[in-house]
């Protein structure tokens, strides 16, 4: 570590961590303090230890929202999916952790598999900018994609509207069928989303250092211990090494 990288990740002298509070697995609930707690802030309190400097931990409702505010001084690590998008602006390590996206489908669905989802005329509910979100923008050929209008989730705006296939996380989407007799969350994945840290481009010893943190975290099984302490094993997963 050089005293470069801690002038970059910590300008202020404290490094202050985006934490997407919109996903359930990596940010399960709040600390006596009130601070956000799981597996993320975990991760963004373990790199401030690294780095011998103090933590303030900035929340943002969506991963959309912590992507679009990279450059404008609010944080200086951000802790979520690394996507081409995102990667324009914004430096990732590799994955410390992995999840897997597909689809539930209403009840008497035609639908049995991920790729009999992508045909003319089948409507997908899908949270906009979402990681996995994202890729379906990029991969999606002949279906449509259907984002929740302002005020609505993509859940709602699935069953509000009839539409064909909701995509998600796994583990959110195995909440979800309960909800709908007769729905079905398909087998297999249409993405893995890789959950990363990011911080600014300019930020290259920065970078190199959050390279280095995140596969030695992944190696000394730090990643698989706060997955078992945060009680997410089965639906979050330990990235393997890059």
């Amino acid at each position: 570590m050089s005293d470069q990288a801690i002038t970059e990740l910590a300008p202020t002298g404290v490094l202050r961590a985006g934490i997407n509070m919109g996903n359930f697995l990596l940010v399960t609930g709040r600390t006596p303090d009130g601070d956000p707690d799981g597996v993320s802030p975990d991760m963004a309190r373990a790199i401030a230890t690294r780095l011998g400097v103090p933590l303030q931990l900035v929340p943002f409702k969506s991963p959309g929202e912590l992507g679009d505010a990279v450059g404008s001084n609010v944080w200086d690590i951000g802790l979520i999916g690394a996507e081409p998008q995102r990667a324009e602006k914004i430096e990732f390590t590799a994955a410390y952790a992995e999840i897997e996206a597909t689809y539930l489908v209403p009840a008497g669905s035609p639908i049995q598999t991920i790729a009999e989802v992508d045909r003319p005329g089948v409507r997908i509910a899908v949270s906009a900018r979402s990681a996995y979100g994202l890729w379906l923008d990029r991969n999606i050929k002949h279906a449509t994609l259907v984002h929740p209008e302002s005020g609505i989730g993509a859940f709602e705006q699935f069953v509000a509207d009839k539409l064909d296939a909701y995509a998600g996380l796994r583990p959110a989407l195995i909440e979800d069928v309960v909800k709908l007799p007769g729905a079905r969350v398909l087998d297999g994945q249409f993405a893995t989303v890789q959950q990363a840290v990011g911080t600014a481009k300019a930020n290259r010893a920065g970078a190199a250092f959050l390279r280095n943190f995140v596969e030695e975290a992944k190696a000394s099984g730090l990643i698989a211990s706060l997955i078992a302490k945060h009680n997410v094993e089965g639906r979050l997963s330990a990235a393997p090494p890059a």
